[in-house]
């Protein structure tokens, strides 16, 4: 809906109008001192939301998929400063602070699960003979066995 209007002419036009009020206070724009048109600004940020969305879903490797969580965060980021700074309703924001919740728990999800994997790897391997056969069960109850 950000890029185009077959979708719905209506919320296309609405979107529009916001992002004639976003682009007038994008900070990094206000800090280089450069006026970003809006529509450009609303074509980038859908456009890139877009591929990222693709990369998280079609994509298998994993590399990929933090960049694409990681750029889809800063947008996030970036969406819920505009609207805290036009003064937006709770409804206008809550759809950017939905992703921005669900893109969290994603990295938190994906770090705990590299943090496993170096675990696994680290860990000394036990031969057959070393140690009993079951080692996911701990030693306290492998003694009872």
């Amino acid at each position: 809906m950000k890029i185009t209007p077959y979708i719905s002419k209506e919320l296309h036009k609405d979107l529009g109008q916001e992002y004639v009020k976003y682009a007038k206070i994008i900070p990094l724009a206000r800090l280089l001192n450069v006026k970003i048109p809006s529509k450009w600004y609303r074509r980038i940020v859908g456009g890139l939301e877009i591929v990222c969305g693709i990369a998280l879903t079609f994509i298998p490797h994993r590399r990929i998929k933090q960049v694409a969580n990681w750029i889809l965060l800063s947008l996030m980021i970036g969406a819920i400063y505009l609207h805290w700074a036009v003064d937006d309703k709770l409804e206008r924001s809550a759809p950017a602070l939905v992703f921005f919740f669900m893109l969290t728990c994603r990295l938190v999800v994906e770090w705990q699960i590299q943090r496993q994997a170096k675990a696994d790897a680290k860990a000394p391997v036990k031969s057959a003979a070393a140690g009993p056969a079951h080692s996911h069960i701990p030693a306290k109850l492998a003694k009872s066995e």
